[in-house]
């Protein structure tokens, strides 16, 4: 992997008996990218991301953390990670400010220095107003972004974000989204979620795990690309012939959905478009509509997550 890499994952699993949790995935992440890290409910999202905390000990695999490799030099490694579980380990009893100083001491930031630490991470993370209220008495939006501040507050290169946004309002989600955006540009962020829309507001990178294996690895625009349009909805006055349509250059399937009306799905760098009007035209089959159809990023997800419903792989935590 390139030496310029924030956190380098190679041939990382995690087993649980027969249960592989995480099957063998590697991946990268530079400074400057938010990777989101996308799947369903129990696909190894989190214990991927408390392997790469430090708090899981992989079954095989190397992990290293700006240059340091996570089991070999383990106190390198971790002082350069900064980590938010989905819950927010925040003590209600505390002030923000309490508990930020504590957080900087956990983190051996000199004590002459932890005030400047903790009024750094409470500017990032919206805070600067209510650093004596107790963390008990503030919105779960708050105590969220209180979280993130205590991850970020010994400004480490890697920010793993496990979940941040759950169980937040639509006033909430925006602003943490906005925060992860902000930190993405100084830091490298690992953001766990299972929410879609999550990834397309704050990543520049994708991964999605499925039943622990990778099953998908692109930037943001290459996802795009696979989300252009692949199939046609067409509708025709006359019954046309089927096979005709389907030998069409890039005609993958037809699917008759009656009353004149099929569905042609087509390999994306062959669009038959043109063809098929030609053709339509030619047999006299009356057609009166032809339109694209684009994939959204649900679809995406739910064909890549379902297609190997039927393995025999157990699922993971």
């Amino acid at each position: 992997m390139n030496d310029a890499a924030l956190v380098e994952v190679d041939d990382l699993s995690r087993s649980y008996g027969s249960i592989m949790a995480v099957n063998h995935i590697s991946f990268s992440i530079r400074r400057g990218q938010v990777l989101g890290f996308l799947g369903p409910n129990g696909a190894g999202k989190t214990t991927t991301m408390q392997i790469l905390s430090g708090n899981l000990a992989p079954s095989t695999g190397r992990i290293r953390i700006a240059g340091h490799d996570l089991l070999e030099a383990p106190h390198s490694a971790k002082q350069a990670i900064g980590y938010l579980p989905e819950q927010p380990p925040v003590y209600r009893e505390l002030t923000v400010d309490e508990y930020l100083d504590y957080c900087a001491g956990l983190n051996r930031i000199a004590r002459a220095k932890r005030r400047a630490a903790r009024e750094a991470a409470k500017m990032k993370c919206g805070l600067s107003d209510v650093g004596r209220r107790l963390i008990g008495n503030l919105s779960k939006g708050y105590q969220q972004r209180v979280g993130l501040a205590q991850a970020i507050i010994h400004m480490p290169p890697v920010i793993i974000l496990d979940e941040p946004t759950v169980g937040l309002d639509p006033i909430q989600i925006r602003e943490i989204r906005h925060l992860v955006r902000e930190l993405g540009k100084e830091h490298g962020v690992i953001l766990s979620t299972h929410i879609l829309p999550e990834v397309q507001a704050t990543c520049d990178w994708v991964q999605i795990i499925n039943k622990g294996s990778l099953v998908l690895n692109d930037s943001i625009e290459g996802l795009s690309r696979h989300m252009q349009s692949s199939a046609l909805s067409v509708a025709l006055r006359q019954p046309p012939d089927l096979g005709l349509i389907e030998s069409l250059p890039g005609i993958k399937s037809v699917q008759d959905e009656g009353n004149g009306h099929l569905r042609l799905f087509y390999d994306p760098e062959t669009d038959p478009t043109d063809a098929l009007v030609d053709l339509a035209v030619q047999k006299r089959w009356g057609l009166y509509e032809l339109q694209p159809e684009r994939a959204s990023l649900e679809d995406i997800f739910v064909h890549i997550t379902t297609e190997e419903r039927d393995s025999p792989k157990g699922n993971a935590a």
